[in-house]
């Protein structure tokens, strides 16, 4: 794998570095906030086309330094059962790495001045956050995914914050039916987290990185990933009992055969073949499951 990598193009090492299947993370919140805009009466394409472009930034952005600051610390060796990271295999040079990661950053930080122009200081606070938060999960002096934090922050930014803050930057307000239709995000984007901390359980763990996966154990994680798919679920449900929504928001629920399939797979092993593939079809789940959910609200 590695002899192929070094003779593929620089643009396809790049691409690989950026992990493309995990974008839906960062598409999936923000095509929810634009539905609960839109039906509200107030959706505005301009501020939502760039919140996503912001989203997908800071979510490559994050990738980057996960892959630099894991080799950098020792947690990315030989024996790591995920896909191939260009730091440790040297494809990406250090400095080169870093530089790329400022890039990145600093391209989301100038979407980002646009963003604050429409909704104001707390667009400002939320989008430093999100890039102090990418940049703290495996940097700094308490990195949050080696200290069992790594889910809960991605439940907040990648959930609640992008679903929020999509909305905010066109109503300007944020009503509690925002936060509750941001949960099933949430809930969905911390899965692919916990297939990916999963996989990796044992270099994780031998390396000194605390994820929660690490701290739960095999089966801790199977049942967290189990209930964040009952939680994702539950929520259009409860929406629609309570009568916040019309019943199109079960709409979501057709993706139900598929977080089957993925609970089947879960529990049958943690090889990191088939992992990885969990790891990717969690992270369609999570879009799928979004768009059916945005096109319910918006009907």
């Amino acid at each position: 794998m590695e002899q192929a990598a070094a003779d593929a193009p620089r643009w396809r090492v790049w691409l690989m570095a950026a992990r493309p299947r995990t974008l839906p993370a960062a598409v999936s919140p923000v095509l929810v906030g634009m539905a609960l805009a839109a039906a509200d009466g107030k959706l505005n394409a301009l501020p939502s086309l760039a919140a996503l472009a912001g989203a997908l930034l800071i979510q490559v952005g994050a990738n980057l330094a996960n892959d630099y600051y894991d080799f950098v610390q020792g947690t990315d060796a030989a024996g790591r059962k995920g896909p191939l990271r260009v730091a440790q295999s040297g494809l990406i040079p250090l400095p080169q790495l870093r530089l790329g990661i400022a890039l990145t950053f600093g391209l989301a930080t100038l979407v980002g001045l646009y963003l604050v122009w429409v909704g104001g200081w707390p667009i400002l606070i939320l989008g430093l956050a999100s890039i102090l938060s990418a940049l703290a999960y495996t940097a700094g002096p308490y990195p949050l995914g080696y200290h069992g934090l790594g889910d809960l922050f991605v439940f907040l930014f990648f959930g609640l914050g992008a679903v929020c803050g999509t909305y905010y930057l066109q109503a300007l307000t944020v009503t509690p039916g925002v936060v509750v239709a941001a949960i099933p995000v949430g809930a969905l984007t911390v899965a692919i987290l916990v297939v990916n901390n999963l996989r990796d359980i044992d270099t994780d763990r031998q390396g000194g990185k605390r994820t929660l996966a690490v701290l739960l154990g095999e089966t801790g994680s199977r049942l967290e990933y189990a209930l964040l798919l009952v939680l994702a679920y539950a929520v259009p449900l409860l929406m629609w009992l309570s009568g916040a929504t019309s019943p199109w928001v079960l709409i979501s629920w057709l993706t139900l055969p598929l977080s089957v399939r993925l609970l089947r797979t879960i529990y049958s092993g943690t090889e990191g073949p088939r992992l990885n593939m969990t790891l990717a079809a969690t992270a369609n789940l999570d879009l799928a499951f979004s768009l059916l959910f945005a096109l319910g609200l918006v009907l």
